[in-house]
């Protein structure tokens, strides 16, 4: 029976500089599930990397040999000694592996409770494994179970309600460094959702002229046209730094976008007014360096956790109802999985037929009457119907060597014929 495992390293285990080392660009998870899906214990993989964590999730026969080929793989592929982040990391296996997934989807497991981007991220991660095509039942079924789940967390518990997200923790640290935002000026670098959540957030606290800056400039010009905010080229962000007060940085750039060389110029051109970095990337947008300068202030990721939101009792009062729906989808999926087992299909099979078949004689046996003798020999037919019925599919299932995976056949006649109903 193949078993289900995860590992990874997230912002519990290891801190930014080390997720930083072996985060994955979109381009670059699109490679490593190839590259994954091409070793011999690995049947099936996806693999998610965001600010907070990189991990992998696995189908395999042979749990050693899939870890071990996966770790040397982020290892060479990220060009780190496996001694720098083995003590990072966690490994997950059955039940305990599907429970993290569903934690992470429904933000159970996020440093900020309650956070909404991370599903969409969860599903995002899942559409690059479909179109890479290294998803299969197992991992199919396990992810669009996560989704409800996720679901029923955020309609059935008050998680949702006051939830935050790294944007807003950033919005929050802003207002901490300067007590209030009015009138000050923003350069957020990056377009993507980050920066579309720090905006509302910081139209909502007042903030003034704000300026966005991104590669590609025409999504720079369509965030900032949806407040009314300052479209600028990459190549202005200097320009720009000469005049903003705060930069939250959250590009998926795989290199420094601002540099203490680039800060140099700028803080005499300041005449070192005070300037503060809030950088949610990772890996990281800003230069760390940058923050032994006079009067510039670089905050990353891991500064946010030291942000208390007022409402996190509340949230953690509701979590403790997420984790009662995750454990009951847990026992509900391993129900699922131990059916995928060609044994107890065929057992749920045959007394779903001798179900439908022992109601229906019930019926005409009611309606007719036939003698003993007669319904004797009506129930000896239906069990030879059945057996014959039965035969082929017991026998294909049964037979080593089948060339594709087996449970997709296996997962098929469950559905068609409505066993996990």
């Amino acid at each position: 029976m193949r078993k289900i495992v995860l590992l990874g390293i997230n912002h519990k285990t290891a801190p930014v500089e080390l997720r930083e080392c072996i985060a994955f660009s979109k381009e670059e998870t699109a490679a490593a599930l190839e590259a994954l899906k091409r070793h011999p214990d690995i049947s099936e993989v996806l693999l998610f990397s965001t600010c907070n964590r990189v991990e992998v999730l696995l189908v395999t026969q042979n749990t050693s040999g899939a870890v071990e080929a996966t770790t040397n793989f982020i290892s060479k592929s990220n060009q780190i000694p496996m001694e720098q982040f083995e003590k990072a990391l966690y490994i997950h296996e059955g039940d305990e592996a599907v429970r993290h997934v569903f934690r992470v989807a429904s933000s159970l497991d996020s440093m900020l409770v309650g956070e909404p981007q991370i599903l969409g991220q969860v599903k995002e991660s899942y559409r690059l494994a479909t179109v890479k095509k290294t998803s299969g039942v197992i991992l199919n079924r396990l992810l669009h179970k996560s989704f409800f789940v996720a679901k029923r967390v955020r309609s059935e518990t008050g998680i949702g309600d006051r939830a935050v997200s790294i944007s807003y923790a950033a919005i929050e640290l802003g207002k901490k460094i300067f007590g209030s935002l009015t009138r000050k000026k923003i350069l957020l670098i990056g377009a993507g959702e980050m920066a579309e959540l720090a905006v509302e957030n910081l139209i909502r606290n007042k903030a003034g002229d704000i300026w966005v800056a991104n590669r590609t400039f025409e999504r720079a010009v369509e965030l900032a046209n949806g407040f009314k905010g300052k479209p600028v080229r990459f190549e202005e962000i200097t320009a720009c730094l000469q005049q903003v007060d705060i930069i939250i940085s959250s590009t998926g750039a795989p290199d420094l976008v601002v540099t203490r060389d680039h800060m140099k110029g700028v803080m005499r051109l300041r005449k070192n007014q005070p300037i503060f970095f809030i950088d949610i990337a990772v890996p990281r947008d800003i230069d760390p360096e940058i923050n032994r300068m006079p009067n510039a202030y670089v905050y990353d990721i891991d500064d946010l956790k030291g942000v208390i939101d007022e409402n996190i009792e509340d949230r953690n009062r509701e979590a403790i109802k997420g984790e009662r729906i995750v454990d009951e989808a847990v026992i509900r999926f391993r129900e699922w999985y131990e059916g995928l087992d060609v044994v107890p299909t065929i057992v749920a099979l045959r007394n779903k037929m001798e179900s439908i078949a022992g109601a229906e004689i019930k019926k005409t046996l009611q309606t007719n009457q036939i003698p003993e003798q007669g319904a004797h020999a009506i129930q000896k037919m239906t069990n030879s119907v059945i057996n014959k019925i039965l035969h082929d599919p017991t026998v294909f299932l049964k037979r080593d060597g089948i060339h594709e995976d087996k449970s997709l056949y296996i997962d098929t006649l469950r559905k068609l014929f409505k066993l996990d109903d």
